[in-house]
């Protein structure tokens, strides 16, 4: 088979000699997803083409539930919304017994059209609207409150509710963790968050059932998670002391990290993020040495979102065509970019081909097809020649990528789900010009 010219250019040579952190990594080819050939569903979906798994969905969220709930007698996990809003994700982890959680009134409708009942939705956020409130309060959803005009507000629709509604309060606080995450909700230290306690349980409009904290994304040192228990349980044994409240549960929020490693880590993912079981065992002992009575301990909930399902999705994409820039490095152009991948700004994606190469790499600096200098997937990583048609997977894709995705230059594609035999079910269709378009109008001097 006569193979593909390429103009001669003069590079520097990589010798790929071992450095600090051994050879340079090859690139092992991926050609198959629990057991369904890539080239197989390419040919049947289309490419550029997400791919979710269903197993590992499951034993994501099993892992999280196990590392907890064998250290603190009460764990309940709520699914983060706004990390994937696909039907199908969402049903999977509410099959395996997780809430609810949502930041807007688009989300609290999602999360009841899917089955969730009120009391099992947790509604955070700094942007509730007059209607959302009135909606939340209509199917007793839990309301975390964010800030005094939100408290104002709530205490103005809970005048003419039918029920006392149920509210946790947002506690932003110092776990040591840098930077502070001081947007959402009361400050601790400063004194707002008991002053808004106060005003909660004296209105005598609201029923204040729960604290909740958010320190961070992608945190990786477990202690902050500690210093956040302690500090929110003793906040609780404040409030039943003093306010003759108790508290039924304390949200420890989200953040826990994927196995994807960080733009500019200096080691990859696998070598810096502490095992589930860390996060577990501070939060635990936390609350374990708050010194509540064992018939009074807080229900304990965490908003699982991209530690669950970050690694139960893979983007599957087709070479579009390779050239050398300026300084002749190889350029490879692939049918998706940020438009689908938004994560490739703060992750360096593991890439692999999606079959068997020679075992000679070279740099190569990974773009999509949009016309935007920004459009860079990967600024190097070490791949082999590929020529167009040629597939590459993406792995580890399955946080945020498909609730932040854009029909930006080129419509968003197919994405299906690989069940637990490894069937594969088109959980969302392919947009089309017309999808892209049915909410058009065109005034009548324009047709």
């Amino acid at each position: 088979m006569k193979q593909p010219y390429e103009r001669p250019s003069l590079r520097k040579l990589t010798a790929g000699t071992s450095g600090k952190f051994g050879p340079r990594p090859t690139a092992p080819a991926t050609t198959e997803l629990e057991g369904a050939a890539v080239a197989g569903l390419v040919a049947q979906y289309g490419s550029p083409l997400f791919v979710l798994s269903e197993r590992q969905l499951r034993r994501s969220y099993q892992a999280v539930q196990r590392a907890f709930a064998t250290r603190y007698p009460r764990v309940q996990l709520a699914w983060s919304y706004k990390t994937n809003y696909l039907n199908a994700v969402c049903r999977t982890f509410h099959q395996e017994g997780a809430w609810a959680e949502v930041v807007s009134g688009m989300e609290l409708e999602k999360a009841l059209l899917n089955g969730v009942p009120g009391p099992h939705i947790l509604f955070n956020g700094p942007g509730k609207r007059r209607v959302d409130l009135e909606r939340a309060c209509q199917v007793d959803a839990l309301i975390h409150l964010d800030n005094a005009d939100e408290l104002h507000l709530l205490l103005d629709v809970a005048a003419a509710a039918p029920h006392l509604p149920r509210v946790a309060l947002r506690v932003n606080l110092d776990t040591g963790f840098y930077p502070q995450w001081d947007r959402f909700g009361f400050n601790l230290e400063n004194g707002e968050a008991w002053q808004a306690l106060t005003r909660v349980v004296q209105s005598g409009r609201l029923a204040l059932t729960g604290l909740h904290c958010h320190i961070g994304t992608y945190v990786l040192q477990p202690e902050a998670y500690g210093q956040a228990a302690t500090k929110l349980a003793a906040l609780a044994r404040r409030c039943q002391r003093e306010l003759h409240t108790l508290v039924d549960y304390l949200d420890l929020g989200g953040g826990f990290p994927s196995t994807n490693t960080l733009k500019g880590a200096y080691l990859p993912a696998a070598d810096t993020v502490p095992p589930l079981d860390a996060y577990a065992e501070a939060v635990a002992d936390a609350l374990l040495g708050a010194g509540f009575e064992p018939a009074e301990r807080p229900l304990l909930v965490l908003e699982a979102g991209r530690a669950v399902v970050d690694d139960a999705g893979s983007l599957i994409g087709s070479v579009l065509a390779n050239k050398r820039l300026a300084d002749g490095r190889r350029a490879t152009i692939l049918d998706f970019g940020v438009n689908l991948l938004f994560t490739s700004f703060w992750y360096d994606h593991h890439i692999s081909p999606a079959r068997a190469y020679s075992d000679h790499t070279e740099p190569t600096v990974l773009y999509g097809p949009l016309c935007m200098n920004i459009d860079q997937l990967r600024a190097s990583i070490a791949l082999p020649l590929m020529v167009p048609g040629d597939q590459v997977v993406v792995h580890k894709v399955g946080a945020y990528n498909l609730s932040q995705w854009q029909q930006f230059i080129n419509l968003r594609p197919n994405v299906v789900l690989l069940d637990q035999a490894g069937t594969p079910h088109l959980i969302r269709a392919a947009e089309t010009l017309e999808y892209l378009q049915q909410l058009e109008q065109v005034p009548d001097h324009l047709l």
